[in-house]
């Protein structure tokens, strides 16, 4: 893999990962931009400890615009996009539009004496897939899947070395119901300034059964558990395990484990990143197999934070849909978003089963 770094007008980075080792990517960004935005604010919220990200710049960022405007396909000799080449394999590049920017923003202070604000220091890229517009993740070849694991490990190296991040989130959204703007095959990358209120819940969980079992390694042990009572199972290899969750939250979910604990996705082998691929394909297929049309999902990688408590963290990637039914949606409403206790129409074990049947 040929990996190359350039600017664009705006002076934000992007990187091409090229298949072919003789790859050239001199073509430069012909467009006249304004200076990117400040970084966001964040606010502290003290009734639940945790930071909330104030980002009002976002509101202008380009909303479901037609083919011939999509900005992350590749540039052409009559239209510049935000890839200056006219083909490209993988590219990164930082949000136009970032929720956390390593750019100075308004400096810490406070709205009240409970309520302290501070930059949202970090930044965010997006990860465009392939060239193809009207492709999907389902439709890449695994070694495209490789490009695109060995490219989300370049940059989870790169953002955690960044000063003040402290996690590192790769995720893909399809699929207007989840809320894309951008219909090209794309994922994105947060650093976070802190670590998420999910991952410090997880880690909390993982350092109590750590304590009470000695050093065990709570998502290790799920993990094994699940792989011997295989009532949830969907698919596994010799490296990793997809399940369904025996408390899953969402209609259908499945996590997706390497059979190694590893914090983070750099750590993954060669050998675990060779079978991650069409393990990963075959389960996008089922689920877009479900209702025989294409499945809205997030696909998210939870990894270890970058500083704190790595030894308890578990690499899996956390693949789930909020489509409960051919014509129906799962829609977070007063139990799940004012008390976040979710109600899943759907038993686990039913879900493993749809899924093992549309292999």
């Amino acid at each position: 893999m040929r990996r190359t770094a350039v600017r664009l007008a705006d002076g934000r980075e992007l990187i091409y990962f090229d298949e072919r080792d003789d790859a050239v990517r001199e073509v430069p960004d012909r467009r006249d931009l304004p200076p990117p935005p400040p970084a966001s604010q964040l606010r502290y919220d003290p009734l639940v400890d945790e930071w909330v990200a104030v980002a009002a710049h976002r509101q202008t960022r380009i909303f479901l615009p037609p083919t011939d405007q999509c900005p992350l396909c590749p540039s052409t000799p009559e239209r510049s996009t935000e890839i200056p080449a006219y083909d490209y394999d993988v590219a990164v590049f930082e949000n136009r539009f970032p929720s956390f920017s390593d750019r100075p923003g308004e400096p810490a202070g406070e709205l009240t004496p409970l309520s302290p604000t501070r930059p949202g220091t970090g930044r965010c890229e997006v990860v465009c897939f392939t060239a193809e517009h009207d492709s999907s993740f389902a439709r890449l070849a695994p070694p495209r899947v490789r490009t695109v694991l060995d490219a989300l490990a370049d940059r989870t190296t790169a953002l955690s070395g960044l000063p003040g991040v402290e996690q590192v989130f790769c995720f893909e959204n399809r699929g207007v119901e989840i809320g894309v703007t951008l219909h090209h095959p794309h994922g994105q990358i947060y650093a976070y300034p802190f670590v998420t209120p999910r991952t410090r819940a997880m880690l909390a969980a993982a350092r109590r059964h750590a304590e009470r079992t000695g050093g065990g390694n709570l998502y290790a042990d799920v993990l094994a558990a699940e792989r011997a009572a295989k009532d949830r199972v969907v698919a596994e290899n010799e490296h990793w395990t997809a399940y369904v969750p025996a408390a899953a939250r969402w209609p259908f979910e499945v996590h997706l484990a390497p059979h190694r604990p590893v914090p983070d996705i750099p750590a993954l082998d060669d050998a675990e990143r060779d079978a991650f691929g069409p393990l990963y394909l075959d389960l996008l297929r089922r689920f877009d197999r479900l209702f025989d049309k294409p499945m809205p999902y997030i696909s998210a990688w939870h990894q270890a934070p970058v500083r704190t408590d790595r030894e308890l963290g578990h690499l899996h990637l956390q693949l789930f849909s909020i489509r409960r039914a051919a014509d129906k949606l799962k829609y977070l409403a007063g139990s799940e978003s004012a008390m976040g206790v979710f109600i899943n129409d759907i038993a686990p074990e039913q879900a493993a089963d749809l899924l093992r049947q549309a292999a």
